[in-house]
């Protein structure tokens, strides 16, 4: 699993946020899960799609399609989470990651 988050340089409320999800990444209570920074500044629909609303935060799942006749064949779906109060502790971050792994 991945989380991405959508974020732009100078904004800190991105940086405080990628800090914290930096901290909980490494401190392995969620062994599979990988943390993934997309500047929106880089693609165009990114930006388009975020520019008043990050950082944005999505949990990426992967998983095998039964439908697919190939069986390494992959979908990737993505949820929202809800943005997370600014001062959120690292430990509320870690709580609220929590409902959706």
């Amino acid at each position: 699993m991945r989380l991405i988050l959508y974020s732009k340089p100078e904004c800190h409320l991105c940086e405080g946020l990628q800090e914290k999800l930096e901290q909980i990444v490494e401190m392995g209570n969620f062994p599979s899960l990988q943390l993934e920074i997309r500047d929106i500044t880089t693609c165009e629909d990114w930006f388009e799609a975020y520019q008043y609303e990050v950082p944005i935060l999505f949990l990426a799942h992967r998983s095998n399609s039964a439908q697919d006749a190939h069986p390494t064949s992959t979908q990737e779906s993505m949820q929202l989470i809800p943005r997370p109060s600014p001062r959120a502790s690292v430990q509320q971050l870690e709580n609220l990651l929590r409902k959706y792994l």
